[in-house]
Protein backbone atom coordinates (compact mmCIF):
# COMPACT_ATOMS: atom_id res chain seq x y z
CA UNK A 1 0.00 0.00 0.00
CA UNK A 2 1.36 3.42 -0.96
CA UNK A 3 1.27 6.52 1.25
CA UNK A 4 -1.43 7.98 -1.02
CA UNK A 5 -3.58 4.86 -0.56
CA UNK A 6 -3.14 5.05 3.20
CA UNK A 7 -4.00 8.75 3.30
CA UNK A 8 -7.11 8.23 1.19
CA UNK A 9 -8.16 5.29 3.35
CA UNK A 10 -7.79 7.34 6.53
CA UNK A 11 -9.75 10.23 5.06
CA UNK A 12 -12.54 7.93 3.87
CA UNK A 13 -12.75 6.36 7.32
CA UNK A 14 -12.99 9.80 8.92
CA UNK A 15 -15.78 10.92 6.58
CA UNK A 16 -17.77 7.69 6.94
CA UNK A 17 -17.68 7.96 10.73
CA UNK A 18 -19.55 11.30 10.61
CA UNK A 19 -21.87 10.43 7.72
CA UNK A 20 -25.25 8.92 8.54
CA UNK A 21 -28.09 7.44 6.54
CA UNK A 22 -31.33 9.43 6.85
CA UNK A 23 -34.57 7.54 6.17
CA UNK A 24 -37.69 9.61 5.59
CA UNK A 25 -40.60 8.42 7.71
CA UNK A 26 -43.10 9.00 4.92
CA UNK A 27 -41.45 6.23 2.96
CA UNK A 28 -40.13 8.52 0.22
CA UNK A 29 -36.65 7.05 0.25
CA UNK A 30 -33.37 7.71 2.00
CA UNK A 31 -30.46 10.09 1.77
CA UNK A 32 -27.40 11.02 3.77
CA UNK A 33 -26.65 13.38 6.65
CA UNK A 34 -23.74 14.87 8.58
CA UNK A 35 -23.28 14.71 12.34
CA UNK A 36 -22.73 18.41 12.98
CA UNK A 37 -21.83 18.55 16.67
CA UNK A 38 -21.56 16.56 19.90
CA UNK A 39 -25.15 17.43 20.87
CA UNK A 40 -26.66 15.09 18.27
CA UNK A 41 -27.45 17.69 15.61
CA UNK A 42 -27.55 16.20 12.11
CA UNK A 43 -27.66 18.30 8.92
CA UNK A 44 -29.18 17.08 5.67
CA UNK A 45 -31.15 18.42 2.69
CA UNK A 46 -34.72 19.60 3.11
CA UNK A 47 -35.78 17.42 0.17
CA UNK A 48 -34.49 14.31 1.98
CA UNK A 49 -36.96 14.60 4.89
CA UNK A 50 -40.59 15.51 4.23
CA UNK A 51 -41.97 14.40 7.62
CA UNK A 52 -41.45 15.93 11.06
CA UNK A 53 -39.13 13.08 12.04
CA UNK A 54 -36.76 10.61 10.42
CA UNK A 55 -34.67 7.56 11.20
CA UNK A 56 -30.93 8.17 11.45
CA UNK A 57 -28.55 5.24 11.00
CA UNK A 58 -24.94 5.73 12.10
CA UNK A 59 -21.88 4.35 10.34
CA UNK A 60 -21.65 1.67 13.04
CA UNK A 61 -25.14 0.42 12.29
CA UNK A 62 -26.96 1.96 15.26
CA UNK A 63 -30.28 3.64 14.51
CA UNK A 64 -32.21 6.35 16.35
CA UNK A 65 -35.25 8.48 15.70
CA UNK A 66 -34.61 12.18 15.06
CA UNK A 67 -36.87 15.24 15.16
CA UNK A 68 -36.78 17.86 12.40
CA UNK A 69 -36.04 21.01 14.40
CA UNK A 70 -35.46 23.39 11.49
CA UNK A 71 -35.91 23.30 7.75
CA UNK A 72 -35.47 25.75 4.90
CA UNK A 73 -36.49 24.52 1.42
CA UNK A 74 -35.01 27.65 -0.21
CA UNK A 75 -31.59 26.70 1.09
CA UNK A 76 -32.46 22.97 0.79
CA UNK A 77 -31.37 22.43 4.40
CA UNK A 78 -32.89 20.58 7.32
CA UNK A 79 -31.59 20.13 10.88
CA UNK A 80 -32.42 16.96 12.80
CA UNK A 81 -32.04 16.44 16.54
CA UNK A 82 -31.06 12.96 17.70
CA UNK A 83 -31.69 12.60 21.43
CA UNK A 84 -29.66 9.41 21.79
CA UNK A 85 -26.43 10.59 20.19
CA UNK A 86 -23.88 8.31 21.88
CA UNK A 87 -23.17 6.40 18.65
CA UNK A 88 -22.68 9.57 16.59
CA UNK A 89 -19.25 11.00 15.69
CA UNK A 90 -19.28 14.74 14.89
CA UNK A 91 -17.61 15.99 11.72
CA UNK A 92 -14.86 18.58 11.54
CA UNK A 93 -16.24 21.72 9.86
CA UNK A 94 -14.33 24.25 7.73
CA UNK A 95 -15.57 27.69 6.69
CA UNK A 96 -16.35 27.41 2.99
CA UNK A 97 -15.33 31.06 2.48
CA UNK A 98 -11.70 29.88 2.61
CA UNK A 99 -12.21 27.33 -0.18
CA UNK A 100 -10.21 27.88 -3.39
CA UNK A 101 -10.91 26.83 -6.96
CA UNK A 102 -8.91 23.72 -7.84
CA UNK A 103 -8.87 22.26 -4.34
CA UNK A 104 -9.27 18.51 -4.03
CA UNK A 105 -12.59 17.58 -2.41
CA UNK A 106 -14.35 14.35 -1.46
CA UNK A 107 -18.02 13.41 -1.28
CA UNK A 108 -19.30 10.74 1.09
CA UNK A 109 -22.77 9.25 1.30
CA UNK A 110 -25.02 6.35 0.44
CA UNK A 111 -25.64 6.54 -3.32
CA UNK A 112 -27.99 3.94 -4.78
CA UNK A 113 -27.87 1.97 -1.53
CA UNK A 114 -24.07 1.69 -1.38
CA UNK A 115 -23.39 2.72 2.21
CA UNK A 116 -20.28 4.80 2.84
CA UNK A 117 -19.27 5.42 -0.77
CA UNK A 118 -16.56 8.08 -1.26
CA UNK A 119 -15.66 9.89 -4.48
CA UNK A 120 -13.12 12.62 -5.26
CA UNK A 121 -12.92 15.65 -7.55
CA UNK A 122 -11.88 19.29 -7.83
CA UNK A 123 -13.64 22.52 -6.91
CA UNK A 124 -14.84 24.34 -10.04
CA UNK A 125 -16.47 27.31 -8.32
CA UNK A 126 -17.32 28.46 -4.81
CA UNK A 127 -19.85 31.18 -3.98
CA UNK A 128 -22.25 32.12 -1.20
CA UNK A 129 -24.87 29.83 -2.78
CA UNK A 130 -23.02 26.75 -4.02
CA UNK A 131 -19.75 24.90 -3.92
CA UNK A 132 -19.51 23.38 -7.40
CA UNK A 133 -17.21 20.38 -7.88
CA UNK A 134 -16.71 17.56 -10.38
CA UNK A 135 -17.36 14.79 -7.86
CA UNK A 136 -19.74 12.02 -8.85
CA UNK A 137 -23.10 12.05 -7.04
CA UNK A 138 -26.12 9.76 -7.31
CA UNK A 139 -29.48 9.43 -5.53
CA UNK A 140 -28.68 8.77 -1.87
CA UNK A 141 -25.75 11.22 -1.76
CA UNK A 142 -28.10 14.12 -0.96
CA UNK A 143 -27.39 15.56 2.48
CA UNK A 144 -23.93 14.02 2.76
CA UNK A 145 -20.64 15.85 3.20
CA UNK A 146 -18.38 17.49 0.68
CA UNK A 147 -15.01 17.67 2.43
CA UNK A 148 -11.47 18.91 1.79
CA UNK A 149 -8.31 16.81 1.73
CA UNK A 150 -8.12 16.93 5.53
CA UNK A 151 -11.63 15.57 5.89
CA UNK A 152 -13.12 18.90 6.97
CA UNK A 153 -16.65 19.44 5.71
CA UNK A 154 -17.01 22.43 3.36
CA UNK A 155 -20.52 21.76 2.04
CA UNK A 156 -23.64 19.60 2.06
CA UNK A 157 -24.22 17.80 -1.23
CA UNK A 158 -27.58 18.80 -2.68
CA UNK A 159 -27.95 18.16 -6.42
CA UNK A 160 -26.29 17.67 -9.81
CA UNK A 161 -26.34 20.22 -12.62
CA UNK A 162 -24.64 19.68 -16.00
CA UNK A 163 -22.74 16.77 -14.52
CA UNK A 164 -21.29 18.79 -11.64
CA UNK A 165 -22.07 18.40 -7.96
CA UNK A 166 -23.68 21.33 -6.13
CA UNK A 167 -23.20 21.53 -2.38
CA UNK A 168 -24.61 24.06 0.09
CA UNK A 169 -21.56 25.87 1.56
CA UNK A 170 -20.86 25.55 5.28
CA UNK A 171 -21.00 29.36 5.55
CA UNK A 172 -24.61 29.13 4.39
CA UNK A 173 -25.27 26.31 6.87
CA UNK A 174 -23.94 28.55 9.65
CA UNK A 175 -26.36 31.30 8.57
CA UNK A 176 -29.19 28.74 8.51
CA UNK A 177 -28.41 27.52 12.02
CA UNK A 178 -27.96 31.05 13.33
CA UNK A 179 -31.23 32.43 11.94
CA UNK A 180 -33.26 34.03 14.70
CA UNK A 181 -36.52 33.36 12.87
CA UNK A 182 -37.28 30.08 11.15
CA UNK A 183 -38.26 30.83 7.59
CA UNK A 184 -40.57 28.39 5.84
CA UNK A 185 -41.79 28.52 2.27
CA UNK A 186 -44.60 26.13 3.07
CA UNK A 187 -44.02 23.70 0.20
CA UNK A 188 -43.30 20.02 -0.34
CA UNK A 189 -40.39 19.38 -2.70
CA UNK A 190 -39.32 16.34 -4.70
CA UNK A 191 -36.01 16.13 -6.55
CA UNK A 192 -36.63 15.65 -10.28
CA UNK A 193 -35.21 16.24 -13.73
CA UNK A 194 -36.63 19.26 -15.58
CA UNK A 195 -36.30 20.84 -19.01
CA UNK A 196 -35.26 24.42 -19.58
CA UNK A 197 -34.73 25.79 -23.07
CA UNK A 198 -34.30 22.33 -24.55
CA UNK A 199 -31.75 21.10 -21.98
CA UNK A 200 -32.27 18.81 -19.00
CA UNK A 201 -31.41 20.00 -15.49
CA UNK A 202 -31.91 18.81 -11.90
CA UNK A 203 -34.53 20.70 -9.90
CA UNK A 204 -36.82 20.54 -6.85
CA UNK A 205 -40.44 20.10 -7.95
CA UNK A 206 -43.20 21.72 -5.86
CA UNK A 207 -45.81 19.01 -5.22
CA UNK A 208 -47.81 20.72 -2.44
CA UNK A 209 -48.29 24.29 -1.17
CA UNK A 210 -49.61 25.16 2.29
CA UNK A 211 -52.60 27.56 2.32
CA UNK A 212 -51.58 31.05 3.45
CA UNK A 213 -47.87 30.20 3.20
CA UNK A 214 -45.07 32.39 1.86
CA UNK A 215 -45.07 30.23 -1.28
CA UNK A 216 -48.78 30.86 -1.92
CA UNK A 217 -48.49 34.60 -1.24
CA UNK A 218 -45.52 34.82 -3.58
CA UNK A 219 -47.35 33.22 -6.49
CA UNK A 220 -45.56 29.88 -6.61
CA UNK A 221 -47.63 27.14 -8.28
CA UNK A 222 -47.87 23.37 -8.12
CA UNK A 223 -45.52 21.97 -10.73
CA UNK A 224 -42.99 24.81 -10.49
CA UNK A 225 -39.43 23.48 -10.47
CA UNK A 226 -37.02 25.27 -8.12
CA UNK A 227 -33.62 25.66 -9.79
CA UNK A 228 -31.87 28.40 -7.81
CA UNK A 229 -31.98 31.47 -5.61
CA UNK A 230 -30.72 35.04 -5.75
CA UNK A 231 -29.30 36.80 -2.69
CA UNK A 232 -29.66 33.62 -0.56
CA UNK A 233 -28.78 35.30 2.73
CA UNK A 234 -31.98 37.31 2.45
CA UNK A 235 -33.73 34.83 0.17
CA UNK A 236 -35.56 37.55 -1.72
CA UNK A 237 -36.13 35.60 -4.93
CA UNK A 238 -36.37 32.08 -6.32
CA UNK A 239 -35.57 30.93 -9.84
CA UNK A 240 -38.18 28.44 -11.06
CA UNK A 241 -38.87 26.67 -14.33
CA UNK A 242 -42.56 26.87 -15.32
CA UNK A 243 -43.74 25.51 -18.65
CA UNK A 244 -40.15 25.18 -19.86
CA UNK A 245 -39.32 28.82 -19.12
CA UNK A 246 -37.23 30.21 -16.27
CA UNK A 247 -38.96 32.78 -14.05
CA UNK A 248 -37.73 34.79 -11.07
CA UNK A 249 -40.25 34.90 -8.22
CA UNK A 250 -40.00 37.53 -5.47
CA UNK A 251 -40.72 35.96 -2.08
CA UNK A 252 -43.23 37.65 0.22
CA UNK A 253 -41.38 37.03 3.50
CA UNK A 254 -42.76 38.56 6.70
CA UNK A 255 -40.74 41.57 7.78
CA UNK A 256 -39.21 39.82 10.81
CA UNK A 257 -38.02 36.89 8.65
CA UNK A 258 -36.68 39.19 5.91
CA UNK A 259 -34.42 40.97 8.37
CA UNK A 260 -33.09 37.84 10.06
Amino acid sequence: MTDIDADFGALATKLRASTVRVVDERGRGAGSGIVWNTDGLVLTNAHVVAASSALVESAGGASARARVVRRDPARDLAALQVDDSQALVPAEIRDSNSLAVGELVFAAGNPLGFVGAVTAGLVHRSSSRWVVADVRLAPGNSGGPLADAQGRVVGINSMVARGLALAVPTAEVAAFLGSATERRLGVTLVRVGAREGGRRITALLITAIEPGSVAERSGLLLGDALVGTKDPRRETTLDVVRGGQRLRIALAWPEDARAA
